[in-house]
């Protein structure tokens, strides 16, 4: 998708753990839950509600590379995932490629189809 934004805006507001929740669809809340600057390594806490069931997890980034790069791991909760974002500048903004990788069980597999429409969006 192309943000009408430059692209220094678009990776710091993206890789703001506390903003996270207003453009992925699928978390209510999320909060840097380790110290010091975003990076390799950084924790973060979210809470997501699939389907109005209350799901809480931990996420690590594990790819940090500004304006370029940024990929987040859940590393603990029901469903396992890792998100990768890529940043490009375009005419007019920045484009973002979103590659995510997701293993879904339990109850949550019956709903497979549900999950992948809502992080589409």
């Amino acid at each position: 998708m192309v943000i009408n934004r430059p692209i220094d805006e678009v990776f710091a507001f993206m890789t703001d753990s506390e903003k996270m929740s207003q453009w992925m669809s699928e978390l209510v809340e999320a909060e840097q839950s380790s110290e010091g600057p975003v990076g390799v390594g950084t924790t973060i806490s979210a809470v997501a509600t699939p389907l109005g069931r209350r799901i809480e997890n931990t996420q690590e980034v594990v790819a940090y590379e500004p304006n370029s790069k940024y990929a987040i791991k859940v590393t603990s909760g029901l469903v396992a995932n890792e998100d990768e974002f890529t940043f490009e500048p375009v005419t007019g903004g920045t484009n973002v490629s979103r590659v995510a990788e997701a293993q879904i069980g339990g109850f949550f597999k019956l709903a497979k189809p549900l999950f992948a429409r809502m992080i589409g969006r």
